[in-house]
């Protein structure tokens, strides 16, 4: 048997670091039994799926030095590798399924899925799909068709027993199949679920190993019942242990930098970056921590690999870069190296028309621009002190901007400039003077500087949106409540009673 293993990643936004590390498991899994890795791209999200995206995941997963055998940039036995161009194959299937009477059309409203929500939830129990379509007699089903009422296919989960399956990583597993809903499998408009998508495109693909993070064992016994219904044998299930920030919660792009290309930007080695990852799921014999990939490929023991999720601890990353730093760039070749990551001519020549007309000597330049080429800003209080706001407030601001800039997916000069104007109108705050000293402090560390809104493009989204989060950090945080406060005045355009209802310090 040749091992074949694929990551699935959709092209929905930036590349995530989970994506590297998954994908790194399965290159090394795939390397060490001579198998093959494969690269397929989910994009059945028609309203957040965009070619741009897809880019970015090839050149994020490049600089992290991970290579696939086959995907959609260059082919392969077994294509297509973009959902998006299967979709005759998925309707095919469940089709099938359907007239083996092993699923069924189920005719429920979104209206008529949420009042039973409701309902389940007000008495307590299972708050999953009540199956009254289930059972349907051929002659409703027609009354249904015959008033052009649009339809689901769902599959039939069995009502009594339990899934069991022997997971390599985790061990056995036992669900009860009274815990799984009837899952959707083609929506109304003919648009696969990932549930059914995923189970065809692995067994077409003849994907031997499936490893995918922890996230995703809720969804192995609908896979499973998926295999058994189309009477395929199922791959091996190896779940990872989850990526974690440093509050013991999964790994957020809204607490922490999550973007491949933040570090790239931020100077980090490529091979100190992928050894770091590896040390998120798995331990070396001898509790060695510094090592090549061709060395955990070689050595690569899949029973080393953790159960419970890791830390994404970056002073563990800032001292590994450094070890690989000292040990792998001589001397005489830092300099080039430097220039090579922020230093080069490209960015050089962005930069030059933000300071040309405000220093006074060469000398001024580093004091003018050196939060450039920083990735810790030296914050203190005073910055934030600002029109007598409380920290609660500037937070409060500050996330506001996180969330306009992605509601419009602009992070450039004009959107950042929008989204400060935008900001200052929901909290009834004056722009000059409040929200742009807040901007100021939080991307340069300082209440003067270059001009802000070309500055933040040039220090891009991801470590924009990087020290607007530290920002938020250093003044103490939003607890979930006042986030909850902050969600609902955001969503209604009108945050000016957040402003209000706390008290200004003294």
């Amino acid at each position: 048997m040749t091992v074949r293993v694929r990551i699935a990643p959709s092209p929905t936004g930036d590349p995530h670091v989970g994506t590297a590390y998954m994908a790194l498991f399965n290159l090394i899994f795939a390397r060490h039994h001579g198998g093959k890795f494969i690269l397929r791209i989910e994009d059945t999200d028609r309203t957040r799926s965009r070619p741009e995206y897809e880019q970015t995941i090839y050149e994020a997963l490049r600089w992290s030095g991970l290579h696939w055998d086959e995907g959609p940039d260059i082919g392969g036995p077994f294509g297509p590798y973009r959902q998006s161009e299967r979709f005759e194959l998925y309707k095919k299937h469940a089709y099938d399924l359907l007239n083996q009477g092993k699923a069924y059309k189920c005719f429920c409203t979104p209206e008529i899925l949420e009042e039973m929500r409701q309902v389940m939830a007000k008495q307590g129990g299972r708050q999953g799909y009540d199956r009254r379509c289930r059972n349907l007699s051929p002659e409703e089903i027609a009354k249904h068709e015959a008033a052009g009422e649009p339809f689901v296919i769902r599959l039939k989960v069995p009502l009594k027993g339990e899934c069991v399956y022997e997971d390599a990583i985790k061990g056995r597993i036992s669900v009860p199949w009274a815990d799984v809903d009837d899952q959707v499998l083609l929506k109304s408009d003919g648009f696969p679920t990932y549930h059914l998508a995923n189970v065809v495109d692995d067994h077409l693909m003849e994907i031997t190993h499936v490893i995918r993070g922890d996230e995703w064992m809720s969804s192995t016994p609908k896979h499973i019942m998926l295999y058994d219904a189309f009477g395929w044998t199922p791959p091996t299930f190896m779940h990872m242990p989850l990526l974690l920030g440093k509050d013991g919660k999964k790994l957020s792009k809204r607490r922490n930098p999550t973007s491949i290309f933040y570090y790239r930007d931020s100077g980090y080695l490529q091979e100190a970056f992928i050894n770091f990852l590896t040390l998120m799921g798995y331990s070396m014999p001898g509790d060695r921590e510094v090592y090549s990939l061709d060395e955990i490929i070689k050595e690569f023991d899949y029973k080393r690999i953790g159960v419970s999720g890791a830390v994404f601890d970056v002073q563990k990353l800032d001292w590994l870069n450094q070890q690989y730093l000292i040990k792998n760039i001589p001397v005489d070749q830092l300099w080039n190296r430097i220039r090579e990551w922020s230093f080069n001519d490209a960015f050089m020549k962005k930069l030059m028309p933000l300071c040309h007309s405000r220093i006074k000597t060469f000398g001024d330049f580093m004091d003018l621009c050196g939060f450039f080429f920083i990735n810790h800003l030296h914050l203190h209080h005073t910055l934030f002190e600002v029109k007598g706001l409380t920290h609660d407030q500037v937070c409060f601001v500050l996330q506001a901007m996180i969330w306009h800039m992605d509601e419009n997916e602009n992070w450039n000069s004009d959107g950042v400039n929008n989204a400060s104007r935008a900001v200052a109108e929901v909290f009834g705050l004056n722009h000059k003077k409040v929200i742009m000293p807040l901007l100021f402090a939080s991307l340069m560390g300082k209440h003067q500087g270059p001009p802000l809104f070309d500055s933040a493009e040039l220090l891009g989204k991801d470590r924009t949106r990087a020290r607007l989060l530290k920002a938020i950090e250093f003044l103490g945080g939003i607890s979930s409540k006042k986030m909850d406060h902050l969600k609902h005045g955001w969503n209604a355009k009108d945050c000016k009673s957040l402003i209000g209802a706390i008290e200004p310090a003294h």
